[in-house]
């Protein structure tokens, strides 16, 4: 690591807000439901100096963004003229916010100022976020994470060979049929379609009980499965623990952490062999250093969900970093698109985390 790079001085002047609903390239079909279009909220803090810093959320839902754009609002409110210190500045939130709580569209607010605000301070400074931080551009070792919902098996298998275009050595499968013959059947239509040495993530997206976890986890141990992703209620750590204590495939947990603290929870409970947690729900940018920071203390490897344009930079500086989850949902929206080479996510060296919105393209999908 390099010593982190300051930024010159920055001051908030202003925030919007743009929601967008993008058309997904492959459809996300979970056991929670099959979603087409990428709900995202576009997020800009202009300052006072001239620079512009960008992030954006993941929404789950369109009116959310209505909820979520309102909250930033606020924060615009509470920052206008303060100088940009992600992490003063989220002490400051978090005092304002303490009586209605840091959790849901609060957090989901202030996470996104935060990564706006570190992607300011990098253009600012005229380097890519990675260097800010006092890393290097490299390539990320990604999964391809955009397709492979609930479908028929041959469906699977014909989206598993198109997922593999640019080189992908890794895919994440999205199991919780009704039965564990149709999960298994999910599986092997998809491993006889893709080589050998690819590997292949499988999430539940917390659709079972604790006891059909056991046993379909137990089938899972013979194929050869890279991790078993949130099969249960993904604040049952206790349950958790107990699949990771009995079964060789490795537990995978994180994108539900709430801030670093849900997080150092999990792993007092041994709950999971894997964390992966997500830029929005961890805090942001100033978020995702406790939780490297934790993971490195506890020896756990540590992947990205989601937000691939900013977790490339962010896992680069990461001591225990796994996997970046590779999703092409802010594609259609910005200039230059994050680049797959040979399975890899490219960090460019571009200022910030590389994201400049097409306006024209923002303006087409326009909620």
């Amino acid at each position: 690591m390099l010593q982190p790079i300051k930024a010159p001085p920055l001051t908030v002047r202003a925030i919007a807000a743009t929601g967008v609903a993008i058309p997904m390239t492959f459809a996300l079909g979970t056991s929670r439901g099959r979603i087409t279009k990428a709900p995202l909220l576009l997020i800009d803090v202009e300052t006072a100096e001239g620079v512009t810093g960008r992030g954006y959320l993941w929404s789950y839902f369109p009116r959310a963004m209505t909820a979520i754009a309102e909250i930033l609002r606020e924060i615009e409110a509470q920052t206008q003229g303060a100088r940009i210190e992600p992490a003063e500045l989220g002490r400051k939130l978090s005092e304002r916010f303490a009586l209605i709580g840091v959790q849901g569209i609060v957090r989901m607010a202030m996470a996104g100022f935060d990564i706006a605000c570190w992607d300011a301070l990098a253009v600012a400074a005229a380097v890519p976020l990675v260097r800010l931080m006092g890393g290097e551009p490299r390539r990320i070792p990604a999964y391809n994470s955009c397709g492979l919902g609930l479908m028929p098996p041959d469906a699977l298998a014909d989206e598993a060979e198109k997922l593999l275009e640019r080189g992908f050595r890794a895919l994440k499968l999205r199991l919780g049929y009704p039965t564990l013959a149709e999960d298994m059947a999910a599986v092997h239509a998809v491993k006889q379609r893709i080589p050998k040495d690819v590997a292949l993530m499988v999430d539940y997206n917390q659709a079972l009980s604790a006891d059909e976890a056991m046993v379909r986890g137990r089938a899972l141990d013979s194929e050869n499965i890279a991790w078993l992703e949130e099969p249960i209620r993904h604040d049952d750590y206790a349950g958790a623990a107990a699949l990771a204590r009995a079964l060789t495939v490795p537990v995978q947990i994180g994108e539900n952490f709430s801030l670093v603290a849900g997080m150092q929870a999990a792993l007092d409970a041994k709950a999971c062999d894997l964390v992966m947690p997500d830029l929005e729900r961890i805090g942001g940018v100033t978020g995702w250093q406790g939780a490297a920071a934790l993971a490195s203390a506890r020896g756990i490897r540590m992947s990205s969900h989601l937000y691939p344009e900013a977790s490339a930079h962010l896992l680069a500086v990461t001591p225990t970093a796994h996997y970046l989850e590779y999703v092409d949902w802010l594609d259609k929206v910005v200039e230059e698109p994050l680049q797959i080479v040979d399975g890899e996510a490219v960090i460019p060296d571009r200022p910030g985390t590389g994201i400049v919105w097409d306006s024209k393209a923002v303006e087409r999908y326009r909620v």
